[in-house]
């Protein structure tokens, strides 16, 4: 009697249908990673995050800066020229506030009507602020951002942390802040009470 070595379609069917499975777990998988990479691509916008083709512009175009001023340039009886990577933050401020040392704080027990502010930065655009914000709450700070409207200078936002009255929490928090590269100035804040 002679023997059939044909594989019986017993076992071709199970060898199959194990392959269908893989097949479309493979499928489903790269039909996952394509939607979910699309779905990125749309939300982040018309611009692929791999490709640096796309550059942003503002609009705005660079303007040389002299490193170097001859004496012809500069005329006698004109003001000193302006580093332009000087901030003026420290000298903006309302006429509510003014500035003070740590010595005239100890000096006043009083301090019931008046709260302080350690301001780390003042800038004209909300951007660079938000910047600074982010830069003290990496450090451990949370400050908040003020906007006010300065006369002669527009609208200015202040980086601040506070309100604070104890002064040895001051003090901690000035020195922190120097020890973390930041410069910071303290503000007094005079609060208006209405008797009514």
């Amino acid at each position: 009697m002679s023997r059939d070595y044909k594989p019986s379609q017993a076992k071709a069917k199970t060898k199959s249908s194990g392959s269908t499975f893989f097949n479309g777990l493979l499928v489903g998988l790269f039909l996952g990673v394509a939607l979910t990479v699309a779905l990125i691509i749309y939300i982040k916008g018309d611009h692929s995050p791999f490709s640096s083709a796309f550059k942003k512009d503002d609009g705005q175009q660079e303007i040389p800066i002299k490193s170097t001023v001859t004496e012809e340039e500069i005329k006698p009886g004109t003001t000193s020229i302006e580093d332009p990577n000087k901030f003026d933050f420290y000298t903006i401020l309302p006429d509510t506030e003014s500035k003070i040392s740590e010595q005239q704080v100890k000096k006043n027990p009083t301090i019931k009507q008046e709260s302080y502010f350690v301001q780390v930065g003042a800038f004209a655009k909300e951007d660079d602020a938000n910047n600074l914000k982010t830069r003290l709450a990496l450090v451990g700070f949370e400050a908040f951002v003020q906007t006010a409207e300065i006369p002669n200078k527009g609208t200015m936002h202040r980086v601040r942390i506070g309100p604070l009255n104890d002064l040895a929490k001051i003090n901690k928090i000035s020195h922190d802040l120097e020890t973390n590269g930041f410069q910071a100035n303290l503000i007094k804040v005079n609060i208006e009470s209405s008797n009514h």
